[in-house]
């Protein structure tokens, strides 16, 4: 079993990657991109049974930064 983590920060922090990408993409001629927002993949292999309440728990614990990143839980 496999989960897929996604975590991107929260609407309203500063993104400084994001804005790095946006302004590279610019000076490489793309100019139609308005904003980038960064943000993680987490595949995580797992036992089968896992329910999705403990890969939250690990998110909450470890994964991310719950107080500037939200995540989402993808179980494929």
């Amino acid at each position: 079993m496999k989960a897929r983590v996604h975590v991107m920060l929260k609407d309203g922090v500063l993104d400084p990657q994001g804005e790095a990408v946006r302004h590279a993409l610019g000076s490489l001629g793309f100019e139609g991109v308005d904003k980038v927002r960064q943000g993680k993949v987490i595949e995580l292999d797992l036992a089968d049974g896992t329910s999705e309440e403990t890969v939250r728990e690990m998110c909450e614990k470890l994964l991310a930064n719950t107080v500037i990143e939200r995540f989402d839980i993808e179980l494929v």
